[in-house]
């Protein structure tokens, strides 16, 4: 799978901060990683209508087990609703079972510097 491009669900406005957040999942199997990339699409639905996004994208590495995402946010309530909502927050928890590793950064960036270039993310997340 390709990396899926920044989307932009909501422009922020001028001079707004945005709240970055990245991740990084490996999976314990390929049946895993097959799971994680078909529940992909309905999550990626929802994060292009979310309340809040800035804008997301996703990176796959189906046969090496590993997913990156990368988001920005209005604040970070607004990423917490969006985890919480279906069907993100059914989908984060019926997978809970398939990761081995999972990794979690986040920090603040303004509007002007979107998107989030994937080498700063990466950076963070190592």
């Amino acid at each position: 799978m390709p990396t899926l491009p920044w989307t932009v669900p909501n422009t922020p406005p001028a001079g707004a901060e945005a709240h970055v957040f990245a991740s990084r999942f490996e999976t314990k199997s390929l049946w895993g990683a097959l799971k994680f990339f078909f529940r992909t699409p309905g999550v990626w639905r929802q994060v292009s209508r979310a309340p809040g996004a800035y804008g997301a994208t996703l990176k796959a590495e189906v046969f090496k087990r590993t997913f990156w995402t990368l988001s920005a946010w209005e604040s970070s309530k607004a990423l917490g609703e969006f985890a919480r909502s279906a069907p993100h927050a059914g989908t984060s928890r019926g997978l809970a079972g398939q990761m081995r590793e999972a990794k979690f950064v986040s920090w603040t960036a303004k509007g002007g510097e979107l998107p989030v270039e994937w080498e700063e993310a990466q950076r963070r997340l190592n």
